[in-house]
């Protein structure tokens, strides 16, 4: 029964998840027409000088001349993320569509075997619990209230290159440091390296103290989204702690690239199609969430998390069986 199931899930599954591959590809050509061809910087553009910008505020290195540009440094980011998307299509024991042939054909649904399907899995699952998160709160009042923006160019800048700097920080040095002191019995520099890209090679038996560290550094997450740098409202906590905790599972589960792309998803990509509406229909972003394009992805992603939840779960009750 439990294989029929999976079956039955497994062409709207592939196919939901097939587009919202297909909507990461589109992204990044998307986002180089906004930066380098379109005025969305108004009075600057991509050949703004990098330390002119507020993240250098406070240093010596403000204001001076620089010949590293806004515009160096997008490229240098989508090259990085382009690279981790290649690597996350490719393996790590077979490639995504390889993978989700097998859900269509056979039922066979290895979480494992892809990291794009866990990456645009749990990319679903996120955005489908920020909007149940958002539900919620707006019934008790609560509202999500977004810091005040600045320049539309530099607003991207910031939001691609943040699921960097927050990766890195959060996954790699508060879980996945943690981890390895919990759970490895080797101290090798190059196993000790390898662990932190792929966590899931710790020898982890059970994962109560694991799902513990991640939950904390998850409420760590959501507190530095209202405490730190320009902060959002307090309504943003329990939507970023939700956050924080998918992407803690995701690189506990399938490493770093997977939750630096997924994080990525939730920055650049969503605000890449936002900037695009708005440049082309000549509006503001806040308009530009609002229209049908994004309602549109938004309804998809909302659809290909339901989905994805029930896969798990009919995922979870075949291998119950099975024991």
């Amino acid at each position: 029964m439990q294989s029929r199931l999976l079956q039955a899930l497994g062409i709207p599954f592939t196919a939901l998840l097939s587009v919202v591959f297909g909507l990461f590809l589109v992204s990044f050509p998307i986002g180089m027409f906004v930066v380098f061809e379109s005025e969305l910087g108004g009075d600057i553009n991509h050949e703004y000088p990098l330390t002119h910008l507020d993240l250098f505020y406070g240093t010596d290195l403000y204001q001076s001349p620089s010949w590293v540009t806004m515009g160096d440094v997008f490229v240098a980011l989508w090259a990085l993320y382009a690279v981790v998307f290649v690597v996350s299509m490719m393996g790590p024991r077979q490639g995504f569509l390889r993978s989700l042939s097998a859900v269509i054909s056979h039922g066979k649904y290895d979480s494992l075997s892809s990291y794009m399907v866990g990456i645009t899995k749990w990319f679903s699952v996120l955005v489908l619990a920020s909007v149940v998160v958002d539900i919620v709160q707006s019934g008790f009042g609560v509202k999500i209230v977004p810091p005040a923006s600045g320049n539309d160019l530099e607003q991207f800048f910031y939001v691609s290159l943040a699921p960097v700097l927050e990766e890195v920080g959060f996954r790699v040095v508060l879980l996945g440091i943690p981890l390895f002191v919990m759970y490895s019995g080797r101290t090798s520099i190059r196993y000790f390296v390898r662990c932190l890209w792929r966590p899931y090679d710790l020898d982890i038996i059970h994962y109560r103290k694991a799902a513990v560290l991640i939950a904390v550094v998850a409420v760590l997450f959501g507190l530095a989204h209202i405490v730190t740098g320009e902060p959002w409202s307090e309504g943003k906590f329990a939507p970023a702690a939700a956050s924080g905790a998918i992407l803690g599972w995701a690189y506990l589960r399938y490493g770093f690239a997977a939750s630096l792309l997924i994080h990525w998803a939730t920055n650049y990509f969503i605000f890449a199609y936002a900037t695009f509406v708005s440049q082309t229909n000549l509006v503001s972003l806040e308009v530009a969430f609002m229209h049908p394009l994004l309602s549109s992805i938004e309804i998809i992603l909302i659809v290909a998390g339901v989905v994805s939840v029930l896969m798990m779960m009919a995922h979870r009750l075949r291998i119950g069986s099975e024991v």
